[in-house]
């Protein structure tokens, strides 16, 4: 499991505070924000609101696909997909159209056919 600091959507002082609540990666970070109920009791837990919990949880469920690491989520970011919701609301083509190009554009080899088409696929698994 990632941990909890290689998520780009949150800021300093949540990280800290999710690490003091002892989230510390993002596979505890989505036990403990599953439902709407443990969602609510992390957000005033961390002094954040719901919003950014679900936010924090779309970019958590993404860089838990399988094969998915580091220089994957930069990829993904460059390619302006932030989470899972941003995967769902791609077609397959369009999908890999953007990670191809988002590839070109940071000079490194893009993922194979294969890669992307899991990624697509656990994605719709994943769909809450």
């Amino acid at each position: 499991m990632p941990p909890i600091d290689e998520l780009t959507r949150i800021e300093p002082a949540h990280i800290e505070r999710l690490d003091h609540q002892g989230v510390f990666t993002t596979g505890l970070l989505l036990e403990v924000s599953e439902t709407p109920t443990r969602r609510q009791t992390l957000a005033d837990q961390v002094s954040a609101d719901t919003n950014d919990v679900l936010m924090w949880r779309d970019e958590a469920l993404m860089l838990n696909l399988a094969s998915f690491g580091p220089a994957e989520h930069h990829l993904m970011i460059q390619a302006r997909i932030e989470g899972l919701r941003d995967i769902l609301a791609l077609d397959l083509d369009e999908f890999k159209e953007r990670a191809r190009r988002a590839s070109g554009e940071l000079s490194v080899d893009p993922p194979t056919d294969l890669t992307l088409e899991g990624w697509w696929d656990q994605a719709r698994t994943l769909e809450e």
